[in-house]
């Protein structure tokens, strides 16, 4: 998988070619803009074009060759992203703070799990809470700062113990071999799952009340 920056040459072999046989690419980038890059032939019948991958996305490659061994061949292409680029909102913790908190080295999506679990932080807890915050909503007294900055590197170390996964259908309750059947989530006899850190909920509740408080939400959401 190639990743934003990089140039891949695309390669295509025609077989059976001769003289008569022409090959050119057409490239589709994700925003359904397109290119034609020169296209090069080598002795052995296979041609080739550089292609500079600028964006992330889905990339979309179609060969047409004309001649002898006329065909048409598609590719798509899957480019990644710089690490981190495109990450936006309030993040309670650099990934500096999460190496520390871990005492280890942090996983290498740890900007995307650090901005995911400030998300978490944001939605299931703080939508009604009260503390002293600047412009962007980010806390200014340094005590809370470091308790949320504990919690959201508490809950990217829960992920990483039971998966990020169980934040969208909950632990795996129990599965049935033979005509194989998992269940995910709580039912009337089973504990709910635990979708939060237990470390995130005492680091807020280690907050003097002076300082944080949270409060109750009325109404639908």
């Amino acid at each position: 998988m190639p990743d934003v920056g990089d140039v891949v040459t695309a390669r295509l072999a025609v077989e059976p070619s001769d003289g008569t046989t022409a090959a050119a690419l057409a490239v589709t980038r994700p925003d359904g803009t397109t290119e034609t890059p020169v296209v090069n032939r080598d002795d052995d019948g296979t041609f080739t074009a550089p292609v500079a991958y600028t964006v992330a996305g889905v990339w979309l490659l179609r060969w047409t060759v004309t001649g002898t061994g006329a065909s048409a061949e598609n590719a798509s292409v899957s480019v990644a992203p710089v690490p981190g680029a495109g990450l936006s909102g309030r993040v309670y913790a650099t990934t500096t703070q999460l190496a520390e908190f871990l005492q280890d080295a942090p996983p290498l999506d740890a900007a995307r799990l650090l901005r995911n679990a400030s998300k978490l932080l944001d939605s299931d807890f703080l939508q009604a809470a009260w503390y002293d915050t600047d412009d962007v909503g980010m806390p200014t007294d340094p005590q809370v700062a470091d308790a949320f900055a504990d919690a959201v590197c508490a809950q990217v170390e829960f992920w990483g113990e039971v998966g990020e996964e169980t934040d969208i259908s909950g632990p795996l309750q129990g599965v049935t071999l033979g005509s194989l059947s998992l269940q995910f989530g709580a039912g009337e006899n089973r504990s709910g799952p635990s979708y939060y850190a237990p470390k995130l909920v005492r680091a807020l509740a280690s907050l003097p009340a002076d300082r944080f408080r949270l409060g109750v939400v009325t109404g639908g959401w």
